[in-house]
């Protein structure tokens, strides 16, 4: 009798260590791919949820079928690089989110997906410069401050005699 629980007990030792690795790992995390249709069954979004909150990757789509937006979630709120696009497939806009507020520079297109124009935001508003465009060539800049417009430039010359190039870092 001996012999035989010495012989079987490595395996029942290993079943335990199993079942105590399967428990942990199953119970721990609810993280599921998530998506969601609009009434006719086209697609509307597909992303990650983990505890019923948004997270990680999500891609959001037009009634026709073609993306709106892609971007990634932490704890439901949008963070990273975000991508928006027009019914048609042009980019419309791309920028960075942290804590779900536009940060940094910001990226609007034209309806031919050419930059029409940059801004700096700060917590989601203009908050430094907005840079305008006319066939890749800049047109007139603007300066802001939490929002408020104070200063606007017509001409790229008129800018650059006021302004250093480092101050669009």
């Amino acid at each position: 009798m001996v012999t035989h629980l010495k012989t079987y007990m490595p395996i029942v030792i290993l079943l335990a260590v199993c079942s105590l690795l399967t428990i942990a790992f199953t119970k721990g995390e609810d993280k599921r791919y998530e998506r969601t249709y609009y009434e006719d069954g086209t697609l509307a979004s597909e992303g990650w949820k983990r505890y019923n909150v948004k997270t990680d990757y999500w891609i959001f789509y037009h009634p026709n079928g073609k993306i709106s937006m892609k971007g990634f979630y932490a704890y439901g709120k949008k963070e990273q690089y975000w991508y928006y696009y027009d019914e048609h497939r042009v980019r419309s806009k791309e920028g960075r989110y942290h804590n779900d507020q536009q940060e940094g520079w910001w990226l609007y297109y034209n309806k031919k997906g050419r930059v029409a124009h940059k801004c700096q935001l700060s917590q989601g508003m203009k908050n430094g410069y907005c840079l305008k465009y006319e066939d890749a060539q800049m047109i007139s800049a603007e300066k802001y401050n939490k929002g408020n417009k104070i200063r606007e430039w017509q001409s790229f010359d008129a800018f650059t005699d006021t302004n250093s190039l480092s101050d669009l870092k």
